[in-house]
C-alpha cells in the first residue's frame, strides 16, 4: 500500500482543521486513520479509537463549537511527524468568556492523520471534551 507523501499529509491536516471549523462530521473523520489517538498534555489523558472519536466530534459539533466565539491561528510549523498549529481560542464557558492558548500537533499516520496531540489548560480540555471527560484514559 502506498504511503502518502509529507505534502499530502500536510494537506490532509489542513483539511482536517477546515472540516472541524465547518462542523463537518464525516469530512473530519475522513481525514483520520482507522484508530486515531488524541493525547492531552499536561493533564496526561487520551482518547483512543474511532468509536470514541466519533462520539467526541458529535458532541463537539453540537455542544462546544456553538460556544466557540472565535479563534486565531497564531503560527504553523510543518515537521516530519505532523503539522503543529498554535491558536488562541475564545469560548463561552461556565466561568464566562475565556481565551485559551492551544498547541495542536496533527500527527501524520501512513495515509491520513493518526490523531492529535494537544497542549492546553485543563479548563479548556474540560470544555472541549465535556461529557466524555470521564471516559478519557491516563497516558
Amino acid at each position: 500500500m502506498k504511503t502518502s507523501s509529507q505534502a499530502e499529509l500536510v494537506e490532509i491536516a489542513r483539511r482536517h482543521a477546515e472540516r472541524e471549523a465547518a462542523a463537518d462530521l464525516e469530512g473530519t473523520l475522513a481525514t483520520l486513520e482507522a484508530e486515531p489517538v488524541y493525547e492531552l498534555y499536561p493533564v496526561g489523558l487520551r482518547l483512543r479509537g474511532m468509536a470514541l472519536t466519533r462520539r467526541y466530534y458529535e458532541d463537539f459539533f453540537e455542544r462546544a463549537l456553538p460556544r466557540t466565539l472565535g479563534y486565531e491561528l497564531r503560527t504553523e510549523w510543518v515537521g516530519e511527524s505532523g503539522l503543529l498549529q498554535e491558536y488562541d481560542i475564545t469560548c463561552r464557558t461556565a466561568r464566562g468568556d475565556e481565551t485559551f492558548r492551544v498547541l495542536s500537533i496533527l500527527k501524520f499516520g501512513r495515509n491520513a492523520l493518526s490523531g492529535e496531540r494537544l497542549y492546553a489548560d485543563e479548563p479548556f480540555f474540560r470544555f472541549l471534551f465535556g461529557p466524555l471527560w470521564s471516559e478519557l484514559e491516563p497516558i
